[in-house]
């Protein structure tokens, strides 16, 4: 077993973890170890390399306020250009030697004598610091449906996240459990090479174009060349994209627009009226994700795929079995069904002041003081923490703020000689009372569905309930009396 003592442990090296790092850096804390379970940097970049995969938010917002990109090839990034970008950006401002590859983290225990954190590695070794920085994020932890018998299919299964390259689709009879955002993504792909499919979805998404285009290499050069241009683009990203959070965050009916855009693009690509009524949802746009797509509804229309909305009874050795009785023998089974978010962060092995594990802290439901700290853990940080994620823009823009709030913090307690801070109760009630409110009000509760962003209570712990730029003027700089200082 290996012990050392870096002054600030951070957890990921996906977008959350490299620009913590980088910050950090920038501000004077340079003695600090990212801890990276896989073997190469960029989080949910890295682990997810599905066949279509690409981010559903605009490249030029999709990236850090302070490392613009020129030369995004399209206005939907591709996984390898976002990862290449992650993977530059690492080198550029000097944090890879930072990073510790193939250390996954057991668990995260407070030392009250000590006033220190004791991170301990799957492997047994044991880092000591002086506060931690959670950049795990929520996109990570693999969800799969209980399904009766899902043990007993012998044929070839994986998730989306866990992608088998091996795997030779071509002729092969496929089941695709989950129509959620990256199966809209892979399901056109695999359409192309399968003789057979079979898409089982619960609850149909809706769907808007994507205006995906290439960039034109005149074009990046004019991002390259005239200063100020790519910013220019990027507001006009930022502030259309804010424009769709009005029908979510404020009233459902303003979401008219959206509606309609998705209705129209839903007509034009499935003409065939019993496939279209499959895929039409019952409840109110932007309840669940509203995902984006050119080539998902005619990848469905093929002839040799089909849509299955009669809920899974049964996985047998070859087949799964429908709620009606009809059986469908496939050779593979691909779960596109998302990942664990607020369980994510419930199988956390945390411990806090006097013992406390984070399970206990949130016994009454996940929250934390701007989605960011806790009560009795101390100099404990959490990047996209509890209801910072995001239904309209980029979390790229949370995670930025996120950071500004904790570097505040680090530099009050640097000029206070201090040592912990941790929030107040009393503060971290009234912030999540104030977004609790509005989130009752808000198209994700009263949309008439059920998604990811709600917990086993109906109590959204995942997104936040307004526009961004809210979350920017009352975030990214921590309020002194919010917080004890020790």
């Amino acid at each position: 077993m290996m012990e050392s003592s870096p002054r600030i442990v951070i957890v990921g090296s996906g977008f959350a973890g490299l620009g913590a790092g980088i910050q950090l850096k920038r501000d004077g804390f340079d003695d600090f170890v990212i801890l990276e379970k896989s073997r190469a940097l960029g989080g949910t970049w890295h682990d997810n390399t599905y066949p279509g995969c690409a981010c559903d938010v605009p490249s030029h917002m999709y990236s850090f306020s302070f490392e613009l990109n020129h030369g995004w090839t399209r206005m939907f990034a591709p996984q390898q250009e976002i990862r290449a970008y992650l993977e530059r950006t690492a080198d550029k401002y000097g944090v890879r030697g930072h990073i510790r590859f193939g250390a996954a983290v057991d668990s995260m225990e407070y030392d009250e004598d000590a006033q220190a954190w004791k991170v301990t590695l799957a492997g047994g070794d044991v880092l000591t610091a002086r506060a931690v920085i959670s950049g795990v994020g929520a996109l990570h932890i693999p969800s799969y449906p209980d399904l009766p018998g899902i043990e007993r299919f012998q044929g070839t299964a994986f998730h989306s996240a866990e992608w088998d390259h091996s795997y030779d689709f071509r002729g092969k009879r496929v089941a695709v459990i989950g129509t959620g955002a990256s199966a809209i993504q892979f399901v056109p792909k695999l359409a192309e090479q399968v003789d057979r499919m079979v898409v089982f979805q619960r609850t149909p998404p809706w769907i808007q174009p994507k205006p995906d285009v290439a960039i034109p290499e005149a074009v990046r050069r004019t991002f390259e060349k005239v200063p100020g241009s790519t910013r220019a683009f990027r507001d006009l990203i930022y502030w259309t994209l804010e424009a769709r959070a009005i029908g979510f965050t404020v009233d459902p009916r303003l979401s008219a627009p959206q509606d309609r855009l998705a209705r129209r693009h839903l007509a034009r690509q499935i003409p065939d009226p019993g496939l279209r009524a499959k895929v039409t949802p019952d409840y109110t746009i932007g309840c669940k994700r509203v995902l984006l797509s050119n080539d998902y509804y005619p990848a469905i229309a093929r002839p040799h795929v089909q849509v299955e909305t009669a809920g899974i009874a049964e996985v047998r050795e070859h087949s799964i079995v429908t709620g009606d009785g009809r059986e469908h023998e496939v050779d593979a089974i691909v779960y596109g069904t998302g990942f664990k978010v607020v369980d994510a962060m419930a199988e956390w092995r945390v411990v806090g002041r006097n013992g406390m594990k984070i399970q206990d802290a949130w016994a009454d439901g996940i929250e934390a003081h701007h989605g960011t700290t806790l009560p009795g853990f101390p100099n404990f940080f959490m990047m996209l923490g509890p209801n910072t994620g995001l239904g309209h823009n980029s979390v790229v823009f949370m995670i930025e703020i996120q950071i500004q709030h904790m570097l505040s913090l680090l530099r009050q307690m640097r000029r206070r000689g201090a040592r912990t801070v941790e929030p107040r109760p009393e503060a971290v009630r009234a912030f999540n009372d104030r977004i609790q409110r509005r989130l009752r009000r808000a198209v994700w509760n009263e949309g008439g569905c059920d998604s990811w962003y709600l917990d086993e209570n109906g109590v959204n712990r995942s997104l936040w309930p307004g526009h961004t730029f809210e979350f920017w003027a009352g975030s990214r700089k921590a309020r002194p009396a919010d917080y004890i200082f020790g």
